[in-house]
Order: structure tokens, then sequence, then C-alpha cells
């Protein structure tokens, strides 16, 4: 093994060893050579060793997959970015917005123009994550944004945020999460296909990916834990609700995927094998102007922005990263980026994040390292 890949091995184990996460698993593509490092364990009381083929939720790793599946659909037609939603959605026709944020949820006002798909993709259609104290938070939060996929039918969802104003107006600023759930629902039903059919057809059927998917319910997924102020926590109900097949097949956040498959999956966008490459380049780009930051900027800071799904670098960024990389992470301790000359890195752990300011510099700094010592 190359120092600088022992040197990764090391940092990774040392996490492990630190009682940070019982395991991982990582994988690299670093100028077209691939690796998969699995360290440690399915659990604290569980042995059973991590390893290349270990199942995880991948949390809001699963937003890129679902952008990509998208614009496979812009692709061929079968949407258009700048379709209004209503046309298949009309739960989402003739929403009203709230007057001012901090408003309570009768003072709206008219909808200066429609929800569109490319809105969906930018999280900036008016809906999602509320980090204040407002009436809007206040009604939405149990269910736009959760570690858990919708516990409701798409139908039910769809009627509940339809009966809610927008908490801005559309276009106007990035909010979290809801509207990659929201694009969920509007694939399938304007494709006549399963989110999960039209996955299996466009994505991970074409790419090889076996174990990528919605969960069956027969996955063997190591423990997930919480970090409390009493050490770590088994967060249990995060894992029982992958128990069985979904209620609602989230882009979102409720994919179970490998570090293989993702890495894969990375590669073939990265290659422009699955999307035409202007496609792929919109989707990797960055997508906000002017105050539709505000909210990205609040959560992530402000030398990142957000594409289509996907989060961009914009910024110099910390010293492993650059300009142009594009990924996200996920909840539940998942991390994928790629670099501007298709190099990849995946992270995928069994921790909750904490919040934003939590990160993966213990794998991102030795993959940097190995970056820079590659001949």
């Amino acid at each position: 093994m190359p120092e600088s890949s022992a040197s990764l091995r090391q940092s990774l184990q040392a996490q492990v060893d630190a009682g940070w996460c019982p395991g991982l698993v990582a994988g690299v593509r670093l100028g077209g050579r691939r690796e998969i490092l699995a360290l440690g364990s399915y659990g604290f009381d569980d042995p059973r060793p991590m390893d290349a083929q270990t199942p995880f939720r991948i949390a809001s790793l699963s937003k890129l997959m679902g952008g990509a599946l998208t614009l496979s659909l812009v692709a061929d037609g079968t949407l258009e970015l700048h379709d209004d939603v209503a046309r298949w959605l009309p739960e989402l026709a003739g929403l009203r917005v709230l007057a001012s944020p901090e408003t309570p949820l009768t003072d709206t006002v008219d909808a200066r123009g429609p929800v569109i798909v490319r809105h969906l993709l930018t999280l900036t259609a008016g809906f999602g994550l509320d980090f204040g104290q407002t009436p809007y938070a206040a009604a939405t939060r149990d269910f736009l944004w959760g570690p858990n996929p919708p516990g409701m039918t798409p139908d039910e969802y769809l009627a509940r945020l339809g009966g809610l104003p927008l908490a801005a107006q559309p276009g106007s600023r990035w909010m979290y999460h809801a509207g990659a759930d929201v694009l969920s629902v509007l694939l399938a039903t304007a494709s006549g296909r399963s989110v999960g059919e039209l996955l299996a057809e466009r994505i991970t059927g074409p790419l090889g990916l076996t174990r990528t998917g919605f969960p069956t319910g027969s996955e063997q997924l190591p423990a997930i834990y919480e970090p409390t102020e009493n050490g770590l926590v088994e967060a249990a109900g995060y894992r029982d609700a992958f128990a069985a097949p979904p209620r609602f097949e989230s882009l979102a956040g409720g994919l179970v995927s490998t570090v293989p498959d993702y890495l894969t999956f990375l590669a073939a966008l990265a290659d422009d094998t699955l999307l035409p490459s202007g496609l792929r380049e919109e989707m990797t780009s960055d997508q906000l102007e002017g105050s539709q930051r505000e909210g990205f900027t609040e959560m992530a800071g402000p030398e990142e922005s957000w594409g289509y799904l996907s989060a961009v670098q914009t910024g110099t960024g910390a010293g492993w990263s650059e300009p142009g990389m594009w990924g996200w992470a996920g909840g539940s301790g998942t991390s994928a980026a790629v670099y501007p000359n298709g190099d990849i890195g995946v992270l995928f752990t069994q921790r909750f994040l904490t919040g934003p300011t939590d990160g993966f510099d213990y794998f991102w700094e030795p993959l940097g390292a190995m970056r820079t010592a590659r001949p």
C-alpha cells in the first residue's frame, strides 16, 4: 500500500479506535484508480466486521441521485426545467405566500409565479426547513424535515403541504430538504413509474448498482448512533424506519447504498456517461444568486452554493478542497464529493451529525495529501 494511502487508513482507524463510531467504510478514486477501506464493526455490541458490501442509509446523499434522475427525464423530454409542477401536482396550484417569514399562517399574499421543476432542484420552491421559531416552522417541521422519510403516503404529504402557504415567494430563497421530497412525487406522477422503478431503469440498472435502492426490509444495516451528553446512544428508531419498504419513496433521504456503488454512481456522473455533459455541468454548477443564497449560507457557509440537489464549492475552502468541488453530506454520517479533475471521495459512517459544523476532516485531509503526493 502506498504511504499516502496508509496514512488515510491510519486516520480512519484512529477514529474507530477512539470510539467516534464503531465502524466505517471509505472509497476513493484518484487518477482513475479505486480503493475501498472498511474498518471496525457493525456496532459496539455487534462484532460483525464492516466490509465493502456493507449497506448504509445514505441519508441526504440520496439527493444527488434525485438530481441525476430528474435530469435524465429532462434529457428525454418528459420534463422541462421551467414546467409548472401543478401540471402534475394540482395540490400545488394557486398557492399563497406568507407576507413575511414570521407572520401567522393566515397573513398571506399572492404568489408572484408558479413553482417550477427548477425550483425543486435548487430548493428554492418556497417551502422547506425553517430554522427559526416561527408559525411556519411549528406547522411544518414534523413533516417537511426529519431523519426519516415522510411517514405518510405521497398523497397525504401533498395534501398537507398544499394546505399551507409558502414561506417565501417561488424562486426567492433556498430552503432545505422538502423540494427533493416533492420532486420524488413529481417524477413518479410525470413518468407513470414509481421512483424505485425509475431509479432501477435509469441509474442503478445501467450502472450495475445491485445494492442501491429503497429499503426492502431485508438489508443488514449497521447500528446508527446519536451523540448525547452521556456519549453515543443507538438511534434504534432510525434503523427501524428502514425495516420495511417505505410508504414514501424519498429522494431527499430514503436510499440505501454501499460505498462501491456510490463511488460508481459519482464516477459515471463525473465522466459524463450517465447524463449529457451539459446537464451534468448545470447540476454541479452554482445555480443560486442574490438573496437565494441566504438560506444556504446559513447552513453551509459563504464558500459553498447549490446546484441541482448538490452542493458546489465556490470559494477557497479548506486546505484539502478546491473551488468547483461538488457533493454533499448526509445526517447519518455520510459524505461524498468530486474534485474538478474527477478525483472522488466517499465516506459512510454510523454516527449522526449534530449540525452543519460537524465535518469529516479526518477523511478529507489525508485524501488531500494523497492527491498532492500523486505523481
